[in-house]
């Protein structure tokens, strides 16, 4: 089964310190969906149309089971949290076996 992957890029953020709120509830949420955290703000080199700004890569055991965490009650509250002022490019992708 291949895996599932959540894609973040946050082309315009006031501040990360503006994402607690998000992050404390997103984290339990996401953990909760069976998501394992790969990446959240490191270094990032964009080339051609790419955009150096914050990434975060979250890893699930499945495509199914990414597009349900992304839908449950725990996580739309997480979302309901993002300040204004923070632009993102979300998408869930279905990995390779």
């Amino acid at each position: 089964m291949a895996k599932g992957y959540w894609v973040s890029v946050y082309p315009a953020m006031s501040g990360p310190e503006g994402l607690t709120a998000y992050e404390e509830l997103a984290g339990p949420a996401v953990r909760a969906g069976g998501g394992r955290l790969l990446s959240r703000g490191g270094r990032v080199v964009a080339h051609e149309a790419g955009i150096a700004q914050r990434v975060v890569l979250i890893e699930f055991d499945s495509f199914e089971q990414a597009v349900a965490a992304y839908e449950s009650e725990a996580y739309r509250k997480a979302l309901a949290a993002l300040p204004d002022g923070f632009e993102r490019d979300f998408r869930i992708v279905e990995g390779v076996d």
